[in-house]
């Protein structure tokens, strides 16, 4: 048998005709469905991955937003937290610069009232000891004068010279 293009035989393009239905018929049953099922299940899973990677890139984007805000609040809280540790300290320390002063001023007080103390105590026994030597050398100076009897007439007189009478 040969074959003409030109003067086809209308068996052969009939029995081709069916045996080329009857294979998509058996590949549309056998294998086109299945490759069609199979290719929109990878399909759906190529977009089910897709949407998993976009949920997780948005929840990323979320997580990293959240973070950085509760960044933020901890710095503000950690300035406030600073800040309010600096103006304690600083309250503190003027407190006990203003309790040192207090303090140093009332010791500088309690130690001027012990010196003057000391200083009356020291001028009471200076004037203590000079009126005790004064009585003692007056004393000796009587009991030497006072032993000849004519320079005690003469201290009388001389002191009666002194006297006014009104």
């Amino acid at each position: 048998m040969s074959f003409d293009i030109g003067n086809p035989s209308y068996g052969l393009v009939f029995w081709t005709l069916v045996a080329f239905i009857l294979l998509l018929l058996l590949l549309r049953k056998f294998a086109w469905k299945p490759i069609m099922e199979a290719i929109g299940e990878r399909e759906k899973s190529i977009e089910g991955a897709l949407a998993s990677a976009e949920k997780a890139k948005e929840e990323m984007a979320r997580l990293t937003n959240e973070n950085e805000q509760l960044l933020k609040v901890a710095r503000a809280e950690r300035d406030v937290i600073l800040k309010e540790a600096k103006e304690l300290k600083d309250q503190l320390v003027a407190d006990a610069k203003v309790l040192a002063q207090a303090e140093g001023a009332k010791l500088i007080e309690q130690a001027r009232k012990e010196i003057d103390d000391q200083k009356k105590q020291a001028l009471a026994e200076v004037k203590s000891q000079v009126s005790s030597l004064s009585l003692a050398i007056a004393r000796k100076v009587l009991e030497k004068e006072f032993e000849n009897e004519q320079r005690q007439e003469a201290l009388v007189a001389e002191l009666l010279k002194d006297v006014k009478l009104n």
